[in-house]
């Protein structure tokens, strides 16, 4: 049996990057899974294919995770057409960030509305169906920066930091519920976002991850799928970085 057969499972930001390497690996483990994006249509194509190649069904549900409406409209859609939700990978965020002397408050709202405030309400969402089956795993994503900090970082490495704790508390509230709460905590990873930085940086970040090398989505991925299978039954409130041993 696969890993994730028959578990129904729900991931934010699913279009490129990590969260699209979460998708095609959840859907190779048997999986339901319902695939968010923003952009009407961005993942149509890819979600046809990912659920003809797993025989399994890779639904696109589009939706802003900041509007709290339909959020809740998306959670209500899988209830009516499954019954239940197992896994919610809390992947969708933004990296925005400024120098001390720089950041307004509107940067500040940003980060934190999808970062953390998003991230908080979909918990609450999805904790609430599964309450009802006493059962489920929530996956937050914080960050190597949320755990350690990062200079000129501030913005951004204190939203992940919310995402730690607020997972730490969460599982500590839901455990009595069999709902599990923990967090993957990326170091730098090869997506598209981080090779905007430039050779110059990508270089310089590089040395200071004692395994020469920097991780790939699928990386991340593959402990996404261990915290959503019953492997990790016995395991909630942990911050599991996936970095390389990386020395910020």
């Amino acid at each position: 049996m696969k890993l994730l057969e028959n578990k129904v499972c729900l991931v934010t930001g699913s279009n490129r990057g990590i969260g699209a390497s979460i998708v095609k690996s959840f859907a190779e483990e048997g999986a339901v899974v319902y695939a968010n994006a923003r952009a009407e249509g961005c993942i149509d194509e890819v979600c046809e294919k990912l659920s003809k190649d797993n025989n399994t069904q890779v639904i696109p549900i589009y939706f802003d995770v900041t509007d709290e409406s339909a959020a809740k409209t998306a959670i209500m859609q899988i209830k009516k057409e499954q019954g239940r939700l197992d896994v919610l990978v809390n992947n969708a965020g933004i990296m925005k960030d400024s120098l001390i002397g720089m950041i307004g408050k509107e940067l500040m709202k940003e980060v934190f509305d999808v970062n953390v405030f998003a991230a908080m309400s979909m918990l609450q969402l999805a904790s609430k169906l599964m309450k009802r089956q006493k059962s489920g795993s929530i996956i937050n994503f914080s960050s190597i920066v949320g755990v350690n900090g990062s200079a000129g970082s501030l913005v951004y490495s204190a939203s992940k930091g919310a995402v730690a704790t607020l997972t730490k508390s969460a599982a500590k509230e839901l455990a009595g519920d069999g709902i599990r709460v923990n967090a993957v905590a990326p170091g730098m990873i090869e997506t598209d976002l981080f090779k905007s930085i430039g050779p110059e940086k990508i270089e310089e970040n590089r040395d200071k991850i004692f395994m020469k090398r920097f991780g790939t989505p699928e990386e991340v991925a593959d402990v996404v799928v261990f915290l959503a299978s019953d492997q990790s039954r016995y395991i909630t409130g942990q911050i599991i970085g996936v970095d390389g041993m990386t020395i910020m």
